[in-house]
């Protein structure tokens, strides 16, 4: 398998970590989907990675898409629950952790390519405020549990370790750590695995 992405993108770093864990081989093919000479919609029509190439040739895309298959092909740290309510609750924190990034990242695509004279504060409030709604429901979802959903590591740890990880990263102005310490806990845990420290954006 072949996985196109950046090393700057959440939504690929929780791809690999999700390789990673399940111990899954694949070349990682960068790629910067806003340059001139992107090649990305051969691959993904939508012109947006991660898209995750497969032997024999077909194309996958979105991150959920991926993560969901990725988990199928071997027993090895099983991160999504088979059915039921504790499925659907892994799900939902994939979705609250991706909504975090999708509000995020429209404010930084609002600053960085539209020019200041026509970028609308009110706007970006808006967004900002999902994602500062986003972090007070994770933290009060996480409570004092060692991980998000269950007793051990699942996509649930790895989506939001990735928006957290992000936020540090293109937003290290908002105080996320010292806002929630339960969160800050449960990131500095998952930074130890090797899954984690591979994949840091820079």
């Amino acid at each position: 398998m072949k996985l196109i992405g950046s090393i700057t993108s959440p939504f690929v770093r929780k791809v690999r970590v999700v390789m990673a864990e399940k111990k899954l081989d694949y070349t990682f093919l960068q790629e910067n989907v806003w340059a001139p000479e992107t090649t990305i919609q051969q691959s993904n029509p939508l012109g947006k990675v991660p898209c995750l190439l497969m032997e024999d040739g077909g194309a996958m895309f979105d991150s959920r898409v991926i993560v969901e298959y990725l988990d199928t092909l071997t027993p090895v740290g099983k991160l999504i629950p088979a059915n039921g309510r504790e499925r659907a609750e892994v799900k939902c924190w994939e979705a609250l952790a991706d909504g975090i990034l999708d509000a995020a990242i429209l404010v930084r695509l609002e600053k960085t390519l539209r020019p200041a004279e026509q970028q609308s504060q009110e706007w970006m409030d808006r967004q900002m405020s999902k994602v500062h709604a986003g972090l007070k429901s994770l933290s009060s979802g996480l409570g004092e549990a060692p991980f998000c959903s269950g007793n051990h590591l699942t996509l649930a740890d790895v989506s939001v370790a990735c928006a957290l990880g992000w936020l540090s990263f293109r937003f290290p102005e908002i105080d996320w750590r010292g806002d929630f310490p339960n969160l800050a806990k449960l990131f500095d845990k998952l930074s130890e695995r090797a899954s984690f420290k591979d994949t840091l954006p820079q």
